[in-house]
């Protein structure tokens, strides 16, 4: 089943339990979806795959910048309704790496292209982004390459 599809039969479920927080995240995503579908750069009806882990991802750490931004101005209540639609997107994004396997698959990349210095570290983020895309966190990613990069 695609997202699109998923989101779609979510948010009738949504309607139909009347769980009005849940149908506002899923709508959220679904103008996402829409806007991308419309957009220059899709030729088809059809989104890839890759374009629809990039637009969950965007909007799931929108929500968290967000919800620490109101926390920070003492809005705890608005970074609920954030962090919960934070919580409600991130179920539709493949299941994230921890970070033992993390520094398992950065070791070998970081060995396959000769890394030696914080210099080579844009051509291992290069990689590591193709092959980690929706199963961690870019900023995570990065920081766990800087660190084995400056040991």
């Amino acid at each position: 089943m695609t997202l699109e599809k998923a989101i779609n039969e979510d948010i009738k479920a949504a309607m139909l339990s009347k769980d009005k927080k849940k149908l506002e995240a899923l709508r959220a995503v679904k103008a996402e979806l829409l806007l991308v579908k419309t957009g220059k750069d899709i030729n088809s009806n059809l989104i890839p795959e890759e374009v629809e882990i990039k637009l969950l991802q965007k909007l799931v750490k929108q929500r968290k910048e967000s919800a620490e931004l109101y926390k920070s101005q003492n809005r705890d209540d608005l970074a609920d309704v954030e962090l919960f639609q934070a919580s409600i997107i991130e179920k539709y994004l493949p299941e994230q790496m921890s970070e033992d396997e993390l520094e398992k698959i950065l070791e070998n990349i970081i060995s396959e292209t000769g890394a030696q210095s914080i210099k080579d570290m844009g051509k291992v983020m290069g990689i590591a982004n193709k092959q980690l895309a929706g199963k961690a966190d870019n900023k995570t990613i990065a920081g766990i390459i800087k660190e084995m990069l400056l040991n």
